[in-house]
């Protein structure tokens, strides 16, 4: 059964040979292949620069619309665009109840009633031994 073994190392080993650029010097397209694969990466380099740019063109457009908006300088830029956020979260989004509970408040209560509803059904004996630790 080792040969099998053996010689799907050897294939292996030739394979991580071609990987490593050992036998692909031998393929007189190697050269081209890998100017077109930089030049594809070069392409979608600019692509997403491009795509960023336009991005960040289109959020300094947001921010202007703030600036104009709130009469403000680039230095209160950044209070206006969270009071911006705040406006916006409050106009109805979807992932936060309207009531924002304060983190704290009625968590607790809860949590005591339930100790005290637990405590309603342990039997006295029991409660003793809770009582004598």
């Amino acid at each position: 059964g080792g040969e099998i073994l053996k010689a799907s190392m050897l294939r292996a080993t030739k394979d991580m040979g071609k990987m490593l650029g050992g036998e692909e010097e031998k393929d007189p397209d190697a050269q081209k292949k890998e100017e077109e694969r930089q030049e594809a990466l070069r392409q979608q380099e600019e692509e997403r620069k491009a795509k960023y740019a336009r991005m960040e063109a289109e959020r300094e457009n947001i921010r202007q619309g703030i600036r104009d908006k709130y009469g403000i300088k680039k230095k209160e830029e950044k209070e206006a665009e969270a009071a911006a956020a705040m406006e916006q979260a409050s106009e109805g989004s979807l992932t936060r109840p309207k009531k924002a509970v304060p983190t704290g408040c009625g968590d607790e209560e809860e949590e005591e009633s339930i100790v005290d509803t637990v405590m309603k059904f342990i039997p006295a004996p029991l409660m003793d031994m809770f009582n004598k630790k």
